[in-house]
């Protein structure tokens, strides 16, 4: 096989590399397990790239697998989300979607074989007896008094369990290991409860569902996975899933391999708080843009691209640390840098009237659409007597360093005109509603005039202006690390995280624009359009601003 060069290595990809060199493989097999109850964020985003990124570099096969063990926690609206956001950042699984509950039969199978053996019982306990039964980090559990069952009973409990005879907790299953281990997880462990509800896939066919740390490694079996990537907190169950794989005397058996789960600041990735966030209506929606969810990326304009980059860069380590969400934001700045048409937008308009400029004259300005990609061209944008402004390029009282507008003072607007600021017009109030200014007519971009001045603004003509709605997103929490902070992490929650500006003005071309299309606002940021957009009103959502924070940080 090629030596991969498209993703760096990693410690997964050398036992990899050494496993194909041993020839305990010849086809890599990776899967990526969702759990059905939730949306994915940005950590899955990681996952979901090392899982079928590996399977891709090595020729390999990964399947998307769902984890639907809980009927309670479970529904297809997850199920059909996270189909999407896998395709949605450039993976495909072929004819490989499977579910856990598919293999319900021989999970069956597999836990009456475990009876037999006498490696699994039914204990009758309440599920507080079996909590005080399950001893502490420095005290052994108590042996179940239904541990030394006869395998017939157990068997005839099991299928009665199965048959729906008994009520939820009446019983469950566990597996008999070693009530003195030192690791909590092998004290005899749950693997089936009874749990009376209807299952999105398998509708009222069960009442008996198995425990995660069962369905894992069988499925994987089954299905020949090699390698089962999971995050840290899986490293303690390892032994448990191995133990499965050593008890029913399975073959060529998967081995499980952790890696640092993604932290990123100013977020919280727990999948509880976030739909808390959801369900107490502190945000929009799953897919608010403020989320770090793949559709809430995705809705603030996000490119698969820049969060395949992005996970690349963070690479695989075997210990957790926290990174810096402007390494994120760095690599969506970036994609969008040599891909994003650039467009004139005034978000806080201040009225200018060129004095000097015909009333009834429209000229069409020629500019480029990004000088980092020639071929995407140049289009023609309308100029007149009035046009719009940014309110903060004007300053009534320059201080030193602002080479922008200011009484007497002059500008070039960009691909057009240099402007000099005669008047300021205000109100009752004294709030300033307009300026007047002259323009110089033999300083159009691009005649070969040589006058040149210290500011250059952006701009809009305001009798061809579109109206638009823009929401200026910042990061949802104002700490670094909201899940460690002492306080509830509704309490972090950052009030300045969207802004909304319903009074821009937007440059015709873009009353074309589709959802989902992405634009670089000349000198304010990165743009998409918004899913709420109609034929009334555009709606753009900021991406990320144009200032880059971790290339700073990088230099350090």
């Amino acid at each position: 096989m090629e030596e991969n060069k498209s993703t760096p290595s990693n410690f997964i990809r050398e036992i990899i590399d050494e496993d194909l060199k041993s020839k305990k493989h010849s086809l890599i097999h990776t899967r990526f397990p969702p759990e059905p109850n939730g949306y994915l964020h940005i950590g899955h985003a990681k996952s979901i790239c090392l899982n079928f990124g590996i399977a891709r570099d090595y020729n390999g096969m990964c399947n998307l697998r769902f984890d639907d063990t809980n009927p309670v926690k479970e529904d297809i609206e997850y199920v059909e989300s996270i189909e999407e956001d896998v395709r949605w950042l450039g993976f495909d699984w072929d004819d490989r979607m499977f579910y856990a509950s598919d293999y319900f039969d021989r999970l069956y199978e597999f836990a009456v074989q475990l009876i037999k053996d006498d490696n699994a019982y039914v204990d009758s306990s309440t599920s507080q007896e079996l909590r005080e039964m399950k001893g502490t980090l420095t005290e052994a559990g108590a042996l179940s008094p239904y541990r030394n069952r006869s395998v017939e009973e157990n068997l005839e409990l099991f299928t009665g369990m199965k048959e729906g005879k008994y009520e939820d907790g009446a019983h469950v299953l566990r597996a008999k290991i070693d009530m003195a281990s030192t690791n909590m997880h092998m004290r005899d462990p749950v693997i089936y409860r009874i749990k009376k509800a209807t299952h999105h896939n398998t509708g009222d066919k069960w009442c008996i569902y198995p425990m995660y740390d069962y369905a894992h490694p069988l499925s994987d079996w089954i299905e020949g996975i090699t390698h089962s990537l999971c995050t840290l907190e899986f490293e303690i169950h390892r032994p448990l899933y191995d133990w499965f794989l050593d008890a029913l005397k399975l073959k060529n058996r998967p081995r499980q391999i952790e890696f640092a789960r993604l932290n990123l600041t100013y977020t919280v990735m727990s999948k509880r708080k976030l739909l808390e966030l959801v369900q107490e209506g502190l945000v929009s929606g799953w897919d608010d843009p403020r989320m770090p969810t793949i559709c809430g990326l995705r809705r603030r304009g996000y490119t698969p691209e820049s969060i395949r980059n992005f996970a690349d860069r963070v690479g695989v380590a075997k210990r957790d640390a926290m990174t810096d969400v402007a390494l994120l934001e760095h690599s969506v700045r970036e994609d969008l840098n040599k891909h994003a048409m650039r467009v004139m937008a005034v978000l806080r308009p201040l009225k200018v009237v060129i004095t000097n400029y015909p009333d009834d004259k429209t000229e069409e300005m020629e500019t480029t659409n990004n000088p980092e990609d020639e071929t995407m061209g140049t289009r023609k944008i309308p100029f007149s007597n009035v046009i719009y402004i940014e309110r903060e390029d004007f300053q009534e009282v320059p201080h030193k360093k602002f080479h922008r507008l200011s009484p007497g003072n002059e500008v070039r607007l960009k691909s057009a005109y240099i402007i000099k600021c005669t008047e300021v017009i205000k109100d009752d109030k004294g709030e300033i509603t307009e300026l007047h200014c002259t323009y110089d007519p033999e300083t159009k971009s691009g005649s070969g005039s040589m006058r040149s001045v210290k500011g250059t603004i952006h701009w809009v003509s305001a009798k061809h202006a579109v109206k638009a709605e823009v929401r200026l997103y910042d990061r949802l929490f104002v700490t670094e690390d909201p899940a460690s902070d002492d306080k509830d992490f509704r309490e972090l929650l950052n009030p300045h995280s969207l802004d909304i500006l319903k009074e821009c003005y937007i440059e015709p071309e873009l009353s074309k624009a589709k959802t989902g299309d992405k634009f670089q606002f000349i000198r304010t940021g990165y743009f998409c359009v918004d899913p709420l957009s109609n034929d009334e009103m555009l709606v753009f959502n900021r991406t990320v601003a144009l200032k880059d924070s971790w290339t700073k940080i990088d230099k350090k």
